[in-house]
Formats: C-alpha cells, structure tokens, sequence
C-alpha cells in the first residue's frame, strides 16, 4: 500500500466536494460555496453577495 501525498487542490476538491455531508450545514449554503469553487469565483465578494441573496431570497419567502 503506496502513501501519497495529496496536493492543497485536491484536498480543496475533496472538501468542496463533500460540503453537503458536513452535518448541521445549511445544503442551500454548502451548493452555494461548492459552485462559486467550481466556477474558480469563491472570492469574498462573491460569497458575500451570494450569501446576501440566499438571506433575501429566504426572508421573501417568508
């Protein structure tokens, strides 16, 4: 049995790939961080302003 040694980027796939099955976190959040990753857009704009839209969009609905 070979060690390897991950590089940081698959461990950050890894991570963003898995975000949904970290108990008690928010789906709507976890596929919000997990497509601005894939979209090489996770920067702190941009999660902020998603995040600002999902608080609207949740408070409209309600």
């Amino acid at each position: 049995m070979a060690n390897s040694i991950k590089s940081g980027k698959e461990i950050l796939d890894d991570f963003f790939e898995n975000i949904q099955k970290i108990e008690n976190v928010d789906t709507k959040i976890a596929e919000t961080i997990e497509t601005l990753y894939r979209q090489n857009k996770l920067t702190d704009a941009n999660l902020k302003n998603s995040l600002e839209q999902l608080r609207r969009d949740h408070n409209g609905k309600n």
